[in-house]
């Protein structure tokens, strides 16, 4: 591996002043990396796939950590950049530009990769529902993604808590979400308005018998009208109320009340 110049030098030689209208903000601190860079264990070897490399800070640390890392990159003025990234790891940078949210990843790994991005904050919520709504067991290994705090939260949140909604039973429902650690906004080029976190979900067996996009209609249903009891917000789900009284679950009860198991056994009712 030959020596490389610091990021800024780059990003300063290339022009790589960050999108707004890509979402992009970019990291420095390459201690900050290499500890996202550890989140999913020993990389030595296996294959990681990032989103939204921009000009290569958490790419650096993924290569130095071992890992053969494939990077979406759809911010054309990168690509220079992270090839001169794979020219001092030969062999272990496969960059793909392109449209993260309309490229296959699944075809492009042989095994099981570990997600690992500061994912562009325009897109992360949408990738990661994507990534959850796979078939099951799912193609990936891990997922450890940067996402603002706020969208952290609500994938990690319990019942009752004021982040509880759709994205936390769709991620909890078979997987589980921790945050691995939060990240400052100071610690961005440019900082971002708000605070950031590293979500790292690992998969689970999923609870036979539960259709996802029924369990996406009943959360998208119950938590678009989240103030409202269920037997309102539910009415117009096929089913739903009827199945409500199957699994025992008060109708005038409000989403944030019923746990994940709750929304699976709900969804596994309406079938």
């Amino acid at each position: 591996m030959t020596e490389l110049p610091p990021l800024r030098e780059v990003i300063a030689r290339y022009g790589l002043n960050a999108s707004k209208a890509l979402g992009q903000n970019f990291l420095f601190d390459m201690q900050l990396l290499k500890r996202i860079a550890a989140v999913p264990g020993d990389l030595r070897g296996a294959e990681v796939l990032e989103v939204g490399p921009g000009p290569g800070g958490l790419t650096r640390a993924l290569l130095a950590a071992g890992a053969r890392v494939t990077a979406i990159e759809r911010d054309r003025r990168c690509i220079p950049a992270l090839a001169e990234l794979g020219e001092a790891y030969p062999g272990m940078l496969r960059v793909i530009e392109g449209d993260a949210m309309a490229i296959d990843a699944p075809s492009l790994f042989e095994g099981k990769p570990h997600i690992v991005s500061n994912l562009p904050y325009n897109i992360g919520t949408a990738l990661l529902v994507g990534w959850l709504s796979a078939p099951w067991l799912p193609w990936w290994q891990s997922c450890t993604l940067m996402f603002q705090k706020e969208v952290a939260e609500r994938i990690v949140a319990k019942t009752n808590d004021d982040h509880y909604g759709r994205l936390a039973v769709l991620a909890q429902w078979r997987s589980t979400a921790r945050i691995a650690m939060p990240v400052h906004r100071s610690a961005f080029t440019p900082p971002p308005k708000v605070m950031s976190a590293v979500v790292h979900l690992t998969p689970l067996e999923a609870p036979e018998g539960v259709n996802f996009a029924v369990l996406e209609r009943l959360t998208g249903a119950a938590f678009g009208q989240r103030r409202k009891m269920l037997r309102q917000s539910l009415k117009g789900v096929p089913g739903a109320l009827n199945a409500l009284e199957r699994i025992g679950v008060e109708s005038t009860q409000r989403a944030e009340t019923l746990s994940v198991a709750d929304f699976t056994a709900l969804a596994k009712a309406v079938g």
